[in-house]
């Protein structure tokens, strides 16, 4: 596959980097994490009203842009070159997204177009609360909460953890299995207003502060029946499409904070002086950023080729053959990607030196998000076992 941008989409990238050099230095990245919500609001509404770029995978017909997975793999690898903290992600990549596979034609149109408007942020809500703990389970057995009939409403009840921006997400994505059921059968998924009755919602603080995670408590919430999504206890095949059209973005984001931690290191290591030269000159640290440079290169091919296979996973709904290509392409992106962006985060420090963990440089904020992302969703290891299995079905 030749792959090349087109014009509309070199706009798009540079449009993107412009602003978000501007408007997510690192002084705005240290701001904006230090708050409850993880993000400054007024940052955000620029980002919907000014740029569309929550806009870009909604189809015109919701007042979206109408484009594809490449264009927003270019907008998700600018974002996370700056570590962006914004509820972008989460409601774009997970709440839109999880819409457009899985919701009905009803919740689109009422949900969709407030999204466009920069109106509604959202996010999915699927793990349990010790499904993914120890590196657990990221697929089917992590959806732990349950849910009842009673007469034309469902109650549902659980802890959801691991949950992006779910704190202040206007709408939730849940994931939940009917009693007794295990694997991927009994598997339902709802949208649930996060102020519906009984629904508790609390900021966990962990070691990424430039993306925050909640927990989300249910006792006894019930639902109507226009919240359910798709056929009842039949959605483990459109969550697990949703699953991986995540990894595609959260590889996308770590591709870029692997090339900005490349470029943020031969910068610096060209400054660094040491036995009367700049450490640039030496051939190890030449060797090490050599390594750096190839995987993210590799990195980005796996990306970019992952979000043509999204793209044409989008369109094709019900193909059995183009599910399996897409899971197979995000699972390598996200193996591949979370790799290189944490060896490229951790040989930043080393070159860096002693700084290069301190507060006041930027390489430690890489590192974290280096760290989080590789477990959101499933690291490498996890990932390269999904393939094998991929290749013995």
């Amino acid at each position: 596959m030749e792959f090349r941008f087109t014009d509309e989409q070199k706009m798009i990238r540079e449009t993107a980097e412009s602003f978000l050099q501007d408007v997510s230095t690192s002084e705005a990245v240290r701001k904006a994490m230090a708050t409850e919500a993880g993000y400054d609001p007024d940052l955000w509404q620029r980002i919907c009203t000014e740029l569309c770029f929550q806009a870009i995978t909604i189809p015109e017909e919701f007042g979206g842009m109408g484009l594809g997975f490449v264009e927003l793999a270019a907008v998700l690898e600018q974002m996370g070159r700056t570590l962006l903290c914004s509820p972008f992600f989460s409601t774009v990549c997970l709440g839109a997204h999880s819409l457009l596979v899985a919701g009905t034609d009803a919740q689109k149109n009422e949900y969709l177009p407030l999204m466009v408007e920069g109106a509604l942020t959202a996010t999915l809500a699927y793990t349990g609360k010790q499904a993914a703990h120890g590196g657990g389970t990221w697929g089917a057995d992590a959806v732990q909460t349950t849910y009842k009939k009673s007469g034309d409403n469902y109650v549902l009840n659980g802890t959801l953890r691991y949950v992006i921006d779910g704190h202040t997400a206007d709408l939730l994505i849940i994931a939940a299995r009917t009693e007794n059921s295990k694997g991927a059968e009994g598997i339902s998924l709802f949208a649930v207003p996060a102020s519906t009755a009984g629904v508790t919602r609390k900021w966990l603080p962990t070691m990424d502060q430039t993306r925050h995670q909640a927990e989300v408590l249910l006792d006894n919430v019930t639902v109507s029946a226009s919240t359910l999504m798709g056929t009842e206890t039949q959605a483990w095949p459109q969550l697990k499409k949703i699953i991986s059209l995540a990894k595609i973005a959260v590889s996308a984001e770590q591709m870029g904070g692997a090339q900005e931690m490349l470029d943020k290191t031969v910068a610096f290591t060209q400054e660094r002086v040491q036995f009367g030269r700049a450490i640039a000159s030496f051939q190890a640290i030449k060797h090490k950023a050599a390594d750096m440079m190839l995987k993210c290169e590799v990195a980005r091919s796996a990306v970019y080729y992952a979000a043509c296979v999204a793209q044409e996973a989008m369109s094709a709904d019900g193909d059995a053959k183009i599910a399996a290509e897409l899971d197979e392409a995000a699972a390598m992106a996200k193996c591949y990607c979370s790799d290189t962006f944490f060896f490229n985060a951790g040989s930043a420090i080393q070159m860096y030196g002693g700084v290069g963990f301190t507060w006041e440089y930027d390489p430690h904020l890489y590192f974290k998000r280096a760290k989080s992302s590789e477990l959101f969703l499933g690291n490498g290891a996890q990932q390269r076992e999904l393939i094998a299995q991929m290749l013995l079905d």
